[in-house]
């Protein structure tokens, strides 16, 4: 039996990479199907190898440090949150991406690309995101401004990229491994990305180990999350949430909340409080109809 880690999955067959660099095509063994689990990329598995001109099977899959079920990867220890001037940021999918991040002890990195355009947008994410504690980034694939503490940054990780269509991911990854890519451009029309990547693969060049990867530009809450557990997802509350009159506080409608009063004195980010209060009744709603 040997060991390996899948880096690409197309059509029921899965590529499966050893500790030496040899690739084996391989299929999973029906037990998969029947116990509802899928081979994600990024899974460390047991296998049979290919012999002659059979495919060889998979035939346990090692236990998770992290998964997403969309998109459809397995541990990952590194999320790279992407934003650029164009398109327009996400500020709430930069948050839901941390809320997925602390909450399966994945090392978020938010990077500001493009910076050669406009290099004010990464000194207000710098601002806004100061009291997390996630290191920003600003740099530009263009002209490998910040690249190199991008490289530096990600040694030693299982990296996805994440963030909305367009804000040059696939470039960035094109840039540190030299591996191409598609990439799109900036619609005109409406000011977004087109989604160029199409599946998910885990390329490794130059030391980095990079899932590209579609998807997490459609992240949802994870299903698994009560409604008051985001709360101790948010870093930049913590110093002032001891403070507030009520344990626990969801810092929300309750009366002489620390964290409210700390973002109004401008000790907390005002817009970073006014999206966990968006992501708080979303997922209310959710848990509230979670049996209908």
């Amino acid at each position: 039996m040997a060991k390996g880690r899948i880096i690409e999955g197309r059509g029921g067959l899965y590529t499966v990479r050893d500790a030496v660099g040899q690739s084996y095509i391989l299929r999973a063994k029906n037990k998969f199907r029947r116990e509802n689990i899928t081979p994600l990329v990024g899974d460390l598995v047991e296998f049979i190898p290919t012999r002659g001109a059979e495919h060889g099977w998979i035939e346990e899959i090692l236990p998770r440090n992290s998964y997403s079920i969309r998109p459809p990867v397995a541990n990952i220890t590194q999320l790279v949150i992407t934003l650029a001037t164009e398109p327009a940021p996400d500020l709430i999918l930069v948050d839901k991406l941390l809320l997925f991040a602390f909450g399966q002890q994945i090392v978020p990195l938010i990077v500001v690309n493009k910076v050669d355009l406009e290099p004010r947008l990464a000194r207000e994410i710098k601002i806004a995101y100061d009291l997390t504690g996630v290191e920003v980034l600003a740099l530009s694939a263009k002209t490998s401004e910040g690249m190199d503490d991008l490289q530096a940054a990600m040694a030693g990780h299982i990296t996805c990229f994440a963030g909305q269509s367009g804000v040059g991911k696939s470039t960035l990854i094109m840039a540190l491994t030299g591996v191409s890519l598609e990439t799109g451009e900036i619609s005109q029309k409406i000011r977004r990305g087109k989604q160029t990547t199409r599946h998910i693969s885990l390329i490794e060049q130059g030391g980095l180990k990079v899932l590209d990867t579609p998807g997490f530009s459609l992240l949802d809450l994870p299903e698994e999350l009560e409604p008051e557990e985001i709360r101790l997802c948010y870093p930049d509350f913590t110093p002032y949430s001891h403070q507030c009159r009520f344990a626990p506080c969801l810092h929300d409608q309750e009366p002489d909340c620390a964290v409210d009063e700390a973002a109004r004195n401008g000790l907390i980010d005002l817009g970073r409080l006014e999206r966990y209060r968006e992501l708080l009744n979303q997922a209310q709603e959710k848990w509230r109809t979670r049996y209908d």
